[in-house]
């Protein structure tokens, strides 16, 4: 059935059953992800989903209800079940169903070149992935993970007070982890990309970074303890940006977990450093048109040069605090509530290359992966220690590789200290793929070594 049709139909329904503002968010997507193992496709899954939810005021109250059977024969459940869990919530907060914005920014996400690239192709290529690691230096002892994915989403919100919103996208991704071995000593690298462009994947400098990651650290060997100016490399100022992206939610700082609160218009952090949400990025994994509420995305600095300008607000926040939403209300996918989180979300990149960042450096620890970052931090304190990969920097030049060690500090602290912002901006594999940052150089965190 059309969509538009069943939706009329749904409120139709729900206007019999008492139901005043109604929402329908409808979601759907597919999935495919192929892995090679020693020349042979060793895993092949495609997995698709569909289903939509409605929210409906039933007496003042908000209720919740959805559904994975997209058509007419889950229609009068759908209702029953909103009325039903209106009655029972207890909650204060008020809520309302949006009626839109004035205006809507068009935002293409789709690729359609991406959609039409044959399966054969997609194996092929990810066949090729792991045959250039092989070939590109004797040491490779074995590619461990060799993966090709992509998919598409799309999601379509309609409410009684006249909203009817669509948005498209899809993505690609692909990545590689490799083992070099020499003697006993065994190191992986890992090299991936993300986007939705296909034929933008380049197999041989995706296999090289990943050999050349892995070569790297051979013979990697500890330091010694103190405290060291750090460059922190662009994926690993990433991964730790993503731990603590909650801080800037305003549902954490409303509810005391985030050390943010009451620190609008201050300064937080080093004037080099400023943070942006961008919806409307182009070729942006998290771009869109529009929120999980139907609101209207908008560009922002979150942190302008070193200024906390505004935290991320849905609807419910915003009224909380009086004033207007920044459109970042999050809804997972048709069966989440509402929550809070960023689009294409990353660190302004500065004019100074990642080389030109290490041969300014007299000595210091570039960390190029950090490990344990869902057990070893606090997004509330700040505080992080984590086991870390990386190389001892002397004189302005990388001289050896470094592993068994443990970089502490406090995150509130070290954006303070940013000294250096490299131009080399860096988005994460999916799952993180709308946070990005590029390399860091910090003033002082501690190491623990030997």
């Amino acid at each position: 059935m059309e969509m538009k049709s069943l939706i009329e139909k749904i409120f139709s329904e729900g206007k019999k059953k008492g139901l005043t503002d109604m929402e329908v968010y409808y979601s759907a997507g597919n999935s495919l992800s192929l892995k090679v193992f020693q020349k042979e496709l060793d895993g092949y899954s495609l997995s698709e989903s569909e289903g939509l939810s409605l929210r409906g005021v039933y007496k003042g109250k908000m209720g919740y209800s959805y559904t994975e059977k997209v058509d007419e024969t889950s229609i009068e459940q759908l209702v029953n079940n909103v009325v039903e869990n209106a009655t029972i919530i207890d909650s204060d907060d008020e809520e309302v169903i949006f009626e839109g914005s004035k205006e809507y920014k068009k935002v293409d996400s789709f690729n359609t070149e991406l959609s039409n690239v044959k399966e054969e192709d997609k194996i092929k290529f990810v066949k090729s992935l792991e045959e250039e690691a092989y070939k590109i230096d004797k040491r490779i002892s074995s590619v461990k993970t060799c993966v090709y994915g992509d998919g598409y989403g799309e999601v379509i919100m309609s409410n009684t007070k006249g909203l009817y919103l669509h948005d498209k996208s899809n993505i690609a991704y692909t990545y590689i982890v490799v083992d070099a071995k020499e003697g006993n000593d065994i190191k992986t690298g890992m090299a991936y990309r993300t986007g939705n462009d296909f034929y933008k994947f380049n197999v041989k400098e995706i296999a090289k970074e990943a050999v050349e990651e892995a070569i790297g650290l051979l013979g990697a060997k500890s330091v010694k303890s103190g405290n060291y100016p750090v460059i922190l490399r662009n994926s690993a100022a990433a991964d730790l940006l993503e731990a603590f992206t909650g801080i800037f939610s305003a549902e954490a700082v409303q509810k005391n977990l985030s050390l943010l609160k009451g620190k609008l218009n201050e300064k937080i952090a080093s004037e080099r450093f400023t943070l942006i949400d961008d919806p409307y990025m182009e070729g942006g994994l998290a771009s869109r048109s529009f929120d999980g509420e139907g609101v209207a995305c908008k560009y922002k600095k979150v942190i302008d040069k070193g200024v906390l300008k505004t935290y991320l607000h849905n609807l419910k926040t915003a009224r909380k605090d009086g004033v207007e939403t920044t459109g970042n209300a999050s809804k997972g996918s048709y069966k989440s509530s509402i929550s809070i989180a960023p689009s294409n979300f990353y660190v302004e990149k500065g004019e100074k290359t990642l080389e030109e960042i290490i041969k300014s450096s007299d000595k210091a620890i570039m960390i190029t992966e950090l490990q344990g970052l869902h057990s070893g931090l606090n997004s509330v304190s700040g505080d992080f220690s984590l086991a870390a990969l990386g190389y001892l920097i002397e004189e302005g030049k990388i001289v050896r590789p470094v592993e068994q060690i443990i970089v502490s500090g406090n995150y509130f602290e070290m954006i303070k200290n940013i000294e250096e912002v490299g131009s080399d901006l860096k988005f994460g594999l999916p799952g993180e793929a709308y946070i990005g940052s590029p390399s860091l150089k910090v003033k002082s965190l501690a190491i623990a070594g030997e």
